[in-house]
């Protein structure tokens, strides 16, 4: 006779039938935990446990759109701006920016003292005066990032305007960044510049070390690939172009044995020079002097003097028919 008792459908069969795959591995799992936190106390590794909060790179980045804001109202977040209520929607973002940097450069002043095993008792009212002296900067910043823009509508036809450069050129975002995140390295913050930087990096291709010295009217035009190291000098109305690195050329050590991170290892450019796509430019000691054009590709790790030009000689280049 049929089996007439009532089946389970297959997929409830093999649900019943099977033990569920996790509990077959989680007793393995505290062993694990225990192999981990033995990593943490081995010294070769790093670890975070017992010390001070670090600065939130999320907070970072809300304080770097609210400069956005500030420094060109009614352009990003902040548009529907009029003269009626200007004065109260940068009152509101300047008081909101005052609150947030005050925290932020607090947990980094406070996470250094900790992690040099300095006494931290004055952090908080730090945080506050160097966030008031960066908000008094404010103005001037707005006035580089003015001839910055300029620079970039002067330098490139294919521009249309000025709100088209602000609102979509990544040169422009990778400037405004790095000038930002300069003054906060000028007031001596740790952690928070290099944050702020590395974000421009990640979003715009364009790597700008807040440490170096940049004059105004920069222009850095397509950009992708751009390298500017912490202690390279720029003077004003440089235009750079895509794939351009100013770098070290070898890193000196200190008799310890430990890197020199002192002396300067970047180049100089002066006044109104160009340098055009893909060239590298090595050396504290290479300066490039008022003026000059480098071409693209140059290697360079010597100076070179104001108004010269520097090119590679053409490569010979073959042709051939694609036929036969």
């Amino acid at each position: 006779m049929p089996d007439k008792r009532r089946k389970l459908p297959m997929q409830q069969q093999k649900c019943v039938q099977e033990q569920c795959p996790r509990d077959r591995y989680r007793w393995q799992l505290p062993d694990i935990v225990s192999s981990m936190i033995k990593t943490c106390y081995d010294p070769i590794c790093f670890e975070h446990v017992d010390a001070s909060p670090m600065p939130s790179r999320d907070a970072a980045i809300a304080i770097l759109d609210t400069c956005k804001d500030i420094l060109f109202p009614g352009y990003f977040r902040n548009q529907g701006v009029d003269s009626n209520n200007l004065e109260y929607r940068l009152g509101l973002d300047i008081s909101g920016l005052f609150e947030s940097l005050s925290h932020e450069v607090s947990s980094s002043l406070r996470h250094e003292c900790r992690r040099l095993g300095h006494t931290c008792y004055q952090c908080d009212k730090q945080g506050e005066e160097t966030a008031l002296q960066f908000l008094e900067n404010l103005p001037e910043l707005r006035a580089t990032l003015a001839t910055d823009v300029r620079a970039a509508f002067e330098g490139d036809p294919a521009a249309s305007s000025y709100d088209e450069i602000i609102f979509s050129y990544p040169g422009i975002l990778a400037i405004l960044t790095y000038r930002v995140a300069n003054l906060l390295y000028k007031l001596e913050v740790p952690i928070l510049p290099r944050i702020l930087s590395e974000y421009a990096h990640s979003v715009t291709g364009i790597d700008i070390h807040p440490g170096a010295t940049i004059g105004e009217s920069f222009f850095i035009d397509h950009g992708t690939g751009v390298v500017i190291g912490q202690t390279a000098v720029i003077g004003n109305r440089v235009k750079i172009y895509q794939g351009v690195t100013l770098g070290a050329l070898s890193f000196k050590r200190e008799e310890s044995g430990d890197l020199d991170r002192c002396s300067k290892r970047h180049p100089t450019l002066e006044d109104d020079v160009t340098v055009y796509a893909g060239s590298t430019i090595l050396g504290g000691k290479t300066v490039i002097g008022a003026r000059a054009v480098v071409g693209g590709n140059v290697w360079l790790t010597e100076s070179v003097p104001p108004d010269t030009k520097v090119l590679l000689n053409p490569p010979e280049l073959v042709f051939k028919t694609t036929q036969g």
